[in-house]
């Protein structure tokens, strides 16, 4: 499957631009996109307002997301680095960005740029991740020297609001019922991240 994604960030900004560059790409490579994600918000708003989470529900190994450039996917490069490796690396999908003359293949291993963008994008998303554990690993350190317990009670699950449809939420996950199809057709509030959360410690 091939998917189009298109973000403006105000009335300003038309699709139509975004679109029309995507259209051309596909027609001359003699593609087809099989489906468009567009919305018109501004990259501040979080990635399930930008639907950057419907996106990630729909990929899935083998697919094909075009862009028209990399300043489309977030607000900022962390953020662009994250959607990148879960698409890519996570997700398995090829990534197409137009302006930046940019194919990445997570199955091509004989392209030497596209590995090399690949062990990039990983390192930095490692570094950015150490760099947090690092930061946590002070503040706790810090709060243990001036005496303050840390952490809750051993085997403690904090309540949730997931709770009380518990039994609905784990059936339709297991039925592979995407989480973003949860939440708005079958329980009507929360949030993919809390959800995805909810379901990983549970689970």
């Amino acid at each position: 499957m091939v998917l189009g994604y298109i973000r403006t960030s105000t009335a300003d900004q038309l699709a139509d631009g975004q679109k029309s560059l995507i259209a051309r790409y596909v027609v001359e490579r003699k593609m087809i996109v099989d489906e468009w994600i567009e919305v018109e918000v501004s990259s501040r708003k979080s990635a399930e307002k930008r639907k950057i989470t419907e996106l990630l529900d729909k990929v899935s190994a083998q697919d094909t997301v075009i862009v028209s450039e990399l300043s489309r996917l977030g607000r900022s490069i962390k953020e662009v680095l994250q959607i990148i490796e879960e698409l890519i690396q996570v997700k398995g999908c090829k990534l197409i960005l137009i302006k930046q003359n940019l194919h990445l293949d997570p199955g091509n291993q004989h392209d030497m740029t596209n590995k090399v963008l690949l062990t990039i994008f990983s390192m930095v998303a490692e570094l950015e991740r150490d760099f947090i554990s690092e930061r946590t690993k002070e503040g706790l350190r810090a709060r243990k020297e001036m005496g303050i317990k840390l952490g809750k009670p051993k085997g403690v699950i904090q309540k949730s609001i997931y709770d009380q449809d518990k039994e609905k939420v784990f059936q339709l996950h297991k039925l592979g019922v995407p989480l973003n199809t949860i939440i708005k057709t079958h329980l009507g509030y929360g949030k993919y991240l809390s959800l995805k959360e909810y379901i990983q410690k549970r689970g």
